[in-house]
């Protein structure tokens, strides 16, 4: 879902090795910089607070690397990549495959639509949470040599973090292409570190046997295992990536960075780590940083910071991705979308998002203040994420025509794990899994607002437009007089008599002799070729319909729709620099007495409404030829 393709969006193009390459920054930044934490934490929930045993390390470990096999390795990287939207991957792919943006209130897709939303929604609560503690675990390798640096790491970590929001209105096109080689670089690192440990004491490789975890496990207390169960589950977070970012590389550049390069290092890593806590216990405050000798702790303290800095970069441009998506398939108001480079559509910058992502991310820095505490809030959400995606990816497979039994069998598998996962992750609600939870329901309260504010709109649209046959009637028999040059009006709609006509010709009693209908359709596809762009319908003669299609992950712009049009010869004589674009803007008034939501959730809406990014600015016409009729319309 990020927003920093290696190649052209929707290919895997060129050299499957340079995609590969790629990936490894994007895909695999976050769940790359995970053994900076997540084997700590789960060895110290296995110690629970006593002395560290080599069999509650061998376990952990055992647990981790079955965790990476079943939920990264089958379920992601074979199963869930291949629930592609057209080669686009995601949750927001995966609404569109099952046709659930339009669903009727009543029906079951309306429930599939909150869980899909509310999935969508999780990822924003991951957005604020991974920079978060991806560079306080990095920063916080300072104390191992020198504890005295530990006030230090907070304002070490504001300072990395306030840049990298800064950064992101100039663009990432730079730190884009140095993302794959620095982290080819890491995770060599990862692998060399491993080993080291790994030769300290080779009885750990008997961790291979999942029976460790398994015995483990089951002869611990329960609210034990589900504390390692829940720490463990950190090896795993940003997984998801991979379905997500399947669009921008390709799944097979995908699956080879994850096979040949990604799980080798971080399994030999966890593995050295375990080894490093076998022969040395007292290693549990941070065993990442004491495989290391130490005149190389500052070095690696640094390349851990610049990993986790790409880990963030990667997630925050998911987040404006996502955004994006769930703009054009009206889960959310438009907003200012700002394309940082001229040759790569994925790059984008959404300033307001980016803001309170930035507001979201540092709020739980300076909240929780060390790694150890953010863990609690990290997991729950991203738990529940694939949780919610194994559901959907079976119900598209049924859509698919697989066999029932088998996408109950084996989707069914993973959909337990993925819950035992969130229930142990659950445990950590008051430990700080409120924080992720109460920004992911904020968004999918907005989002479920959002939509439905834009039906009962819509509803009320429908009662006031026109039908086409009236605006035959005043073209033919009751324009006074028609003016020369082309008028363009915006409708929401591909029938009737758009709002803004109906007023133009109420007040002014006359037409251009040229009128053309705009109508911007999202399809739920991720992109539309440019030969399928524009429809043209002749209304009647001097008045045409033009119905512009965009995919989901398209950029909508009206200007270079029709100027395609144009250039297919679909609209001949049409000047486009002449052209007056009238556009509708609406106030909505919140009531009681019209059937909708709830008034104070109209009002939501209506404060939404007001605030949302302009039609004319968001589909890109020119300003200087822009006319706004403004209309009341109570919901």
């Amino acid at each position: 879902m990020t927003a920093i393709p290696a190649t052209s969006p929707g290919h895997s193009g060129g050299l499957p090795l340079t995609a590969t390459i790629g990936a490894l920054g994007v895909v695999y930044g976050d769940i790359g910089t995970s053994p900076l934490y997540a084997l700590k934490e789960a060895v110290r929930a296995a110690a629970h607070g006593g002395p560290l045993t080599p069999e509650a390390t061998l376990g952990v470990v055992s647990l981790i690397l079955w965790a990476l096999i079943l939920i990264i390795s089958l379920k992601y990287a074979l199963l869930i990549l291949r629930a592609d939207n057209r080669g686009e991957g995601g949750i927001v792919a995966l609404l569109a495959l099952l046709h659930a943006r339009n669903a009727e209130p009543g029906t079951w897709r309306i429930h599939l639509l909150v869980v899909g939303l509310v999935g969508a929604a999780l990822l924003y609560g991951d957005g604020a949470i991974t920079p978060a503690i991806s560079v306080l675990s990095a920063i916080e390798g300072l104390k191992v040599d020198a504890p005295s640096l530990a006030p230090l790491v907070v304002p070490l970590t504001v300072v990395i973090l306030i840049g990298l929001f800064l950064m992101q209105s100039k663009g990432t096109g730079f730190i884009g292409g140095i993302f794959g080689p620095v982290m080819l670089g890491w995770f060599v690192v990862l692998a060399l570190l491993g080993i080291h440990g790994i030769v300290q004491s080779p009885a750990v490789l008997a961790a291979v046997s999942p029976l460790y975890a398994f015995e483990f496990l089951i002869h611990q207390d329960f609210h034990i295992s589900f504390a390692i169960l829940g720490a463990a589950f950190l090896a795993v977070t940003g997984g998801e990536a991979m379905y997500a970012d399947m669009g921008h590389f390709g799944r097979i550049p995908i699956r080879l960075a994850w096979f040949a390069i990604a799980l080798p290092a971080l399994v030999l890593n966890y593995f050295g780590q375990a080894g490093l806590l076998i022969a040395d216990p007292t290693a549990v405050d941070n065993p990442f940083y004491q495989l290391a000798p130490d005149w190389l702790h500052y070095p690696l303290v640094a390349f851990a910071t610049v990993a986790t800095v790409i880990a963030s970069q990667a997630i925050i441009s998911g987040v404006f991705s996502l955004t994006q998506q769930s703009i054009q398939l009206g889960f959310l108001p438009r907003m200012q979308i700002r394309h940082t480079t001229s040759h790569a559509m994925g790059q984008i910058y959404v300033p307001l998002v980016n803001w309170l992502l930035a507001a979201a991310t540092l709020a739980a820095v300076l909240s929780f203040g060390t790694s150890d505490a953010l863990a609690g809030a990290y997991g729950i959400a991203v738990s529940l994420l694939m949780a919610i995606t194994t559901l959907l990816a079976a119900l598209v497979a049924l859509q698919w025509g697989y066999p029932p039994l088998l996408v109950v069998t084996v989707n069914g598998f993973f959909f337990i794990i993925d819950c035992i996962f969130f229930a142990a992750n659950s445990t950590k609600l008051f430990e700080g899994g409120w924080f992720p939870l109460v920004l992911a329901a904020a968004v999918a309260f907005l989002m479920l607002t959002w939509r439905s504010g834009v039906k009962l709109v819509e509803s009320a649209r429908a009662k006031l437009r026109q039908p086409e046959e009236d605006l035959i009637e005043t073209a033919v028999s009751r324009c006074h007089a028609r003016l020369n040059g082309t008028a363009a009006f915006l409708a929401s709609t591909p029938n009737g008599v758009p709002l803004a006509l109906t007023q133009f010709v109420k007040h002014n009693h006359v037409l251009h002799q040229r009128v053309i209908l705009v109508t911007v359709q999202i399809s739920e596809v991720p992109r539309v070729p440019d030969a399928d762009r524009a429809e043209i319908i002749e209304v009647i003669e001097g008045i045409t319909r033009v119905i512009l299609h965009y995919g989901f992950m398209q950029y909508p712009t009206i200007s270079d729709g029709l100027s395609l049009a144009c250039e297919q010869g679909k609209l001949p004589g049409i000047d486009l620099a002449d052209i007056t674009y009238y556009i509708g803007r609406e106030t909505i008034i919140p009531s009681d007495k019209v059937a909708g939501m709830a008034v104070w959730r109209e009002t939501v809406f209506a404060f939404l409404q007001r605030n949302a990014e302009r039609s004319a600015a968001f589909f890109d016409v020119p300003t200087r030829q822009v006319v706004e009729f403004g209309t009341e319309i109570e919901i």
